[in-house]
């Protein structure tokens, strides 16, 4: 039996407390938020309800205004009610898990369990989101019934964002509650769930703090300076832009102290404890409340002009941003490889040494120029650095967890890296890495030696194995048949369709796949042909369509430097079938004959949500940012993006309802006008963009297996084209009202003329021209008005130079 969680408890309304609390909310379920009653309150204030709350309910409110959002959308926040651990312990009698995020003590959480043991129920799973306290030491004196449902449920912050949970049972936690937990975090939260064991700082922090804090120690050992270190260990090693001490700043020093110390302390037989240890100036930066963003000012800050100051280390005043020149202009090289592999290799360069040959910029004797000596200071950097680190992780497997493929994961899931440790050490060679490891004298685990015996050439093998390091021999890689890449599910050896832009793939089960191949998945002819070809192809020898693209954004948009080359060679006709074609192409995949579902995810901009809005449904990443943003670039929509939004708009409304178009069409004019973003799927169906009925996916990498799923479960419960829809609009009468509102703006000094000249053809389309009032305007019609509006736009002189400057510093420019 699957018992569902519904109710929920958190307990500790910090930052992660409350970002528990959200996400929960995020996936549907209710939430008691609570805390300590304030232990300074007035003899008045103490019979006070909201004061007693005042805690919980502080946190709650700073979540409803984070930035980034810890909700999908506002209306989430209703289902967190708040309370204290007073007064309201009696509510926690019906939840069916309690996480507690409170202080990182033992005596204080140990009292906290001894209260819950009393008032949770037999089947509430009660967990900690510790960061690294020992399930032994906490379980003191807790009945074999609370030890049986007590785990860790170790959360990553931001809570929605990162995608790591990593689970930790005691000795005694039953089986079918770990089961349950797995299971809730995955399939209702959206996490990905790793087992680690019960020791400091499980697996993520064990392993990332130790990978940061060695190249902390190795700064100063090879003479760099902290941007010459996060230069080296950002992008081009595999990791987050914000790299080491960018990170640092992020997560408060104090933090970053309080794991290390943590580790220092209890990790006495780890034979690289001295890793651990935290240098002087770092506590000298906390003891002077330098801890990073959170006091706008660590290792980096902001200074009075604005420019970025970087403190220095070995006298801890701030100066200039600097660092070495070589290193940075190397490193800058190397983040536009956009193989990770390929970019890990050319920075560590394992071989023979620190030459420039061995990073791949060159070969043959080279003059000991600024480049070259920075390319070797920032080879023989990062070899100490993921060596070590490499070294390190293998080291660990049977400790924290027992296998490379964990490791891997909360690596890359709670950390951000785009390689795990052992993925890594593949990309760089097995046997190159241990036969240079072996030479700088670093320690190895014995299993790597048998590896090698074992005739492996790598950790992971093309067809699916991993080597497991404990039993000495490959293992088939676990595998969720709903986690699916465009790669696992297309069948054959070549595409269906296929053209410079696209291919079209069959994904099995009579479903074809259309793909975008173009730079960040932007819009082209190619594009455009294969939506048409591929739609006309799904009609004929397939039951759906899904447009599911790969990479980091689903659709950033149309080809700027296409439509940019056209209007400055005003190409009009040529600019005209472009747009003409694209528009046609929505309409194509609107009124298909088969079911034709769109999987956005992330950036989901301009021409990628008029695709969307063209697909008759979507099934979206629950973090998707959807909007049509070309106002940015002096333009309006034009692949029918304003028409589909406004009929989505209107299409709510049920018939017969007496509503005013032009309320309808002012929304509709804001949302567009003001390139207004939606910062996730659910805030996208509060804005229109897409329907209320749209699917969302918590895990992206379920996307492609749930679209597929939606689109053979409208195949099979008998799709039909809709009936094409024409509206009464507000015509000229609402153009001027709209014009006034924009004179308005630009009046205040809060729109440009050319804005105004923009938002004017806009409120055009969108009105259905001066006679939009006398008739239903068809959809053939707002097409036309769109297209011209948006062909007018290119041949103004101010659109063509914001084009021209997004091309140019990927920004809008405001004239």
């Amino acid at each position: 039996m699957r018992k569902p969680i519904r109710r929920a408890a958190v307990i500790g309304a910090g930052v992660m407390g409350t970002g528990i609390a959200a996400h929960l909310a995020n996936a549907g379920v209710e939430v008691l938020l609570m805390d300590i009653v304030p232990p300074t309150l007035s003899e008045a204030e103490k019979k006070d309800a909201g004061a007693r709350n005042r805690f919980a309910a502080l946190g709650l409110d700073k979540a409803t205004k984070a930035k980034p959002a810890a909700f999908f959308h506002k209306s989430r926040s209703r289902l967190v009610s708040i309370g204290n651990v007073e007064d309201d312990l009696e509510r926690l009698r019906d939840c069916d898990l309690v996480v507690e995020a409170i202080i990182e003590q033992l005596q204080p959480k140990r009292a906290l369990y001894e209260k819950l043991e009393l008032v949770t129920k037999d089947d509430c799973v009660v967990a900690s989101n510790t960061s690294g306290l020992r399930i032994r030491e906490l379980m003191i004196g807790r009945s074999e019934s609370f030890r049986r449902r007590f785990l860790v449920m170790h959360f990553f912050n931001p809570v929605r964002y990162m995608k790591l949970l990593e689970l930790v049972a005691g000795p005694e936690t039953a089986p079918e509650v770990v089961d349950r937990v797995r299971r809730f975090g995955e399939d209702a939260l959206g996490k990905g769930v790793v087992f680690g064991k019960d020791t400091p700082n499980f697996i993520g922090n064990r392993i990332g703090v130790h990978a940061m804090l060695v190249a902390i120690h190795l700064m100063l050992e090879e003479g760099l300076s902290p941007e010459d270190v996060d230069a080296i260990t950002g992008e081009p090693s595999g990791h987050p832009k914000s790299a080491s001490f960018r990170t640092a700043d992020l997560v408060g020093l104090d933090t970053l102290v309080h794991v290390a110390d943590n580790c220092f302390e209890s990790l006495t037989d780890d034979e690289d404890r001295t890793a651990f240890k935290v240098p002087p100036y770092i506590r000298a930066m906390v003891e002077k409340k330098l801890l990073g963003d959170k006091t706008k000012g660590g290792f980096y800050r902001k200074g009075k002009d604005g420019a970025i100051e970087t403190l220095d280390p070995r006298t801890l005043e701030y100066r200039a941003r600097g660092g070495d020149k070589g290193i940075r202009n190397l490193c800058k090289e190397l983040a536009q490889v956009e193989d990770v592999r390929e970019r890990v290799r050319k920075l560590v360069g394992v071989g023979s040494g620190p030459t420039p040959t061995n990073l791949g910029v060159g070969s043959g004797p080279t003059p000991q120029t600024d480049a070259t000596a920075g390319r070797e200071k920032a080879e023989r950097f990062a070899w100490k650095a993921v060596s070590r680190s490499l070294a390190y992780a293998a080291r660990r497997i049977g400790e924290i967890a027992d296998d490379v493929v964990a490791i891997d994961q909360a690596m890359r899931w709670g950390y951000n890296w785009e390689l795990g440790p052992f993925e890594t050490w593949d990309a760089l060679g097995f046997e190159a890495v241990v036969d240079r490891m072996k030479k700088d004298g670093l320690a190895l685990p014995p299993s790597l030696d048998k590896m090698r015996a074992a005739g492996a050439k790598s950790f992971y093998t093309a067809d699916g194995r991993v080597f497991d390091l404990l039993a000495g021999q490959y293992k088939k890689l676990p595998s969720d048949p709903r986690i699916a890449t465009l790669t696992i599910l297309r069948k054959g050896s070549a595409p269906v369709l296929k053209n410079d832009g696209a291919e079209a793939w069959d994904l099995g089960d009579g479903v074809l796949g259309l793909t975008f191949k173009t730079k960040a998945n932007s819009i082209d002819n190619d594009v455009i042909q294969l939506i048409h070809d591929s739609v006309a192809k799904a009609e004929t020898d397939f039951r759906a369509l899904v447009v599911a693209n790969q990479g980091d954004h689903f659709c950033v948009g149309a080809n700027l430097f296409l439509v940019a080359m056209a209007a400055g060679q005003q190409q009009w006709e040529t600019l005209r079938s472009i747009i003409k074609g694209f528009q046609l192409a929505g309409q194509r995949m609107k009124y298909a004959t088969v079911p034709v579902v769109a999987a956005p995810y992330g950036m989901t901009l301009g021409g990628g949500l008029e695709v969307c809005l063209g697909a008759g449904a979507v099934q979206a990443a629950a973090e998707t940012y959807a909007g049509l943003v070309e106002v940015g670039v002096g333009l309006i929509p034009g692949g029918g993006g304003n028409m589909n939004l406004l009929w989505r708009a209107f299409e709510s409304v049920p018939e017969g309802t007496a509503v005013d178009p032009y309320a309808v069409v002012t929304q509709v004019f804001k949302n567009v006008a003001l390139a207004r973003v939606a910062t996730s799927a659910e805030e996208a169906k509060a804005f229109g963009y897409f329907r209320q009925e749209s699917g969302t996916s918590f895990d992206r990498a379920r996307l492609l297996s749930d679209a597929k799923s939606r689109a053979i479960a409208l195949s099979e419960s008998g799709h039909h084209p809709p009936a094409p829809r024409a509206y009464v609009l507000p015509g000229d009468s609402g153009i001027a009202t709209l014009k006034m509102m924009i004179g308005t703006l630009v009046a205040a000094g809060q729109a440009s003329e050319h804005d105004a000249k923009i938002a004017t053809k806009l409120a055009e389309v969108l009105c259905g021209g001066v006679a939009g009032s006398s008739h239903e305007v068809t959809e053939d019609e707002m097409l036309e008005l769109e297209l011209e509006a948006f062909i007018s736009l290119c041949g103004e002189p101010k659109s063509q130079e914001r084009m021209q400057y997004m091309l140019m510093n990927n920004k809008p420019l405001r004239n």
